[in-house]
């Protein structure tokens, strides 16, 4: 009886602050108390699949509707999933494995600026022809290319400091991170690769594939809010196939491996465990989901520069899986949305109002 009492006290808060938000779009109140019926769903006593109706109630159907009338919502909840994507990457290596990485920023600069070069005319600058940018149907292409060099590259940096520890590792990724970012600010000359400082724009965005069928309804897809909408679901489609890849990956051999290693390296390798191998497989499934969250943050911003990429970033993203707690994967859930929002609107807020 009580968990029913529960079960529905939850829903009817979902529904009256989505009908707050609703109709007060511009409150920044009226959407935090929207956004805690999430984390009301999270902290609740109930079962798996009591929450996942409930958060699926929330984030399919109720978000969209509120974000229909204020497109800043859905901005937020953008955000939100490109830095859950962020997080979870992260956690592997830190949360599973236990490693110190200061230089995940790096694998996202990457995702990032394969798909800025690529899908702008940037390319034309180096490459023969005038053949770019490629078309927007490209980008998903590019968004699965990017899974391959993020995993490439991260197993390409696990191999040489993999076997460091420490201090000495979170310095070196660090360095790494440092060194990504200094290359893409100066590989402007003598060949223009990346611009420089300067940036690359216009990023093209992933492709509407129904905007044929809304010209004759005389909809129009920017003014309808209907891109961002289409936007909100491509990455909560991409942040919940991370979720759930995680999930598996956690609960197989391979998860039970980087637990082993993270609670004692020395006797995991008494059992027999490839510690090395095990770690370096840590790295690559990191770096890919990093690099392909990098290419859904370039079509996003349309812009993207070397400053996109720095130290705080990785700060920032560590600072969320620590927030929710090493090694669980709802904690790195929780920790990206609470981060997100306290950078784009309550410290926000707050410094508009001790300026004013």
């Amino acid at each position: 009886m009580r968990s029913k009492l529960m079960v529905a006290g939850l829903a009817a808060y979902i529904v009256a602050s989505s009908v707050l938000a609703f109709f007060l779009p511009r409150s920044v109140l009226a959407f935090l108390l929207f956004q805690a019926s999430l984390l009301l769903i999270y902290c609740a006593p109930a079962s798996s699949t009591v929450k996942s109706v409930l958060s699926a109630v929330v984030l399919v159907i109720a978000l969209p509707v509120v974000g229909w009338v204020n497109g800043y919502y859905l901005e937020v909840a953008i955000q939100i999933g490109i830095f859950v994507a962020l997080a979870v990457g992260l956690n592997i290596v830190v949360g599973f494995v236990g490693l110190l990485n200061l230089g995940f920023v790096a694998f996202y600069a990457i995702g990032a600026y394969l798909w800025a070069i690529f899908g702008s005319p940037q390319a034309n600058q180096f490459l023969p022809g005038d053949f770019f940018p490629l078309g927007s149907h490209w980008f998903f292409p590019f968004l699965v290319l990017s899974l391959g060099v993020g995993a490439l590259t991260g197993a390409l940096v696990g191999l040489p400091v993999l076997r460091l520890r420490g201090d000495y590792l979170a310095i070196v990724t660090l360095g790494f991170a440092e060194v990504v970012r200094a290359l893409v600010n100066n590989l402007d000359k003598p060949i223009n690769l990346t611009n420089g400082p300067r940036g690359i724009s216009p990023i093209q965005k992933p492709p509407l594939f129904f905007e044929p069928a809304l010209r004759p309804l005389g909809l129009d897809v920017e003014a309808a809010n209907i891109y961002p909408l289409y936007f909100y679901f491509l990455v909560l489609a991409f942040a919940l196939a991370v979720v759930l890849v995680t999930r598996r990956l956690e609960g197989s051999k391979i998860g039970r491996a980087w637990k082993a290693i993270r609670d004692d390296e020395i006797a995991a390798a008494a059992m027999g465990i490839p510690v090395v191998r095990m770690k370096v497989f840590a790295f690559a499934v990191g770096g890919a989901f990093a690099a392909a969250a990098g290419v859904i943050f370039a079509a996003k911003q349309v812009f993207i520069n070397p400053e996109s990429f720095t130290f705080m970033e990785s700060i920032g993203v560590l600072a969320m899986v620590i927030l929710g707690g090493m090694g669980s994967l709802p904690g790195a859930i929780f920790g990206a949305a609470v981060v997100t929002i306290l950078n784009l609107q309550l410290l926000k807020g707050l410094s508009l109002w001790l300026n004013s």
